[in-house]
């Protein structure tokens, strides 16, 4: 098992040049679904595949179900196939930048059993670096498709989080920006505001001017005065999809304080029964 998972362009270059690892690029955005895979084909750090967040990293989205409800096994296991990773590779993932999308993709690959890790700083740390990109579709040969086993341990369902809504034990941390997390802007989702109890936690936080990833003692700092004497491994993260919460989950980890769990439906799911609660404003 590979427990590097933060990697530096100069070290991606060396594990692609000694063909020890898949590279995938998650580049996505939200309000221009089809514009990650136009940039992948511009320029893309050479022989990475493409992961879309909608079509890859999600399963599709039903009446109950947030707004990027995770893959089923069998659908993630055809697409580590798809993008020629096997169990002997290491998977390194990349997006545009902050790894706010990567990031969902390194949890998925540690939901279903295995390591991988993130470029630090994404793409711009990469060419920052001068190291060559490719355009167009690279030559990547399928590998078979491996079975794989999900490890609930690692979620936190909807209907347990409402059922503890206000235990002191749990400690929920909200990825969102601080203006969606107090309901003054909600442009994605159809109500504003945030679980009563959980605490803000931007992942951009977790980043310096950059765009690299803090310390992991400033990291940990970070944390630590969030949870004061709480268990790290009693964190629970949302953010609107289930997707940023993954930054802090990985932040967390590199930060060693620990795996902790994801509420995978987040805020888009939580909203979905008009009985559950919603706090608006800075507080919990």
């Amino acid at each position: 098992m590979n427990r590097e998972i933060l990697v530096s362009p100069d070290r991606l270059n060396q594990l692609i040049r000694g063909g020890q690892c898949t590279v995938v690029d998650c580049r996505f955005d939200l309000a221009d679904p089809h514009r990650g895979k136009v940039s992948w084909l511009e320029g893309h750090i050479p022989g990475a595949a493409y992961a879309h967040l909608d079509d890859d990293l999600a399963s599709p989205v039903q009446a109950h179900t947030g707004r990027h409800p995770l893959p089923a096994a069998a659908k993630f296991a055809q697409f580590l196939a798809s993008v020629g990773w096997s169990r002997d590779k290491f998977l390194v993932a990349y997006d545009g930048g902050p790894n706010a999308m990567s990031a969902r993709l390194w949890w998925l690959m540690r939901y279903f059993g295995h390591d991988a890790a993130l470029l630090d700083g994404g793409l711009p740390a990469w060419t920052r670096a001068g190291l060559p990109l490719e355009s167009g579709v690279p030559a990547i040969t399928a590998a078979p498709v491996e079975p794989l086993a999900q490890n609930d341990d690692f979620t936190l369902s909807v209907d347990i989080l409402s059922d503890r809504l206000g235990d002191t034990d749990w400690v929920v941390l909200d990825a969102r920006a601080p203006e969606r997390y107090s309901g003054e802007v909600e442009n994605l989702d159809t109500k504003a505001g945030h679980i009563p109890g959980a605490l803000n936690c931007p992942f951009t936080d977790n980043l310096d001017a950059s765009g690299c990833f803090r310390s992991p003692d400033v990291l940990k700092a970070r944390f630590q005065k969030l949870l004061g004497t709480g268990n790290p491994a009693e964190v629970v993260h949302s953010c609107g999809s289930g997707v940023t919460a993954c930054h802090n989950l990985f932040a967390m980890e590199l930060a060693g304080l620990g795996f902790s769990r994801l509420y995978p439906g987040s805020w888009s799911e939580w909203i979905r029964d008009p009985g559950r609660p919603v706090k608006t404003g800075i507080t919990p």
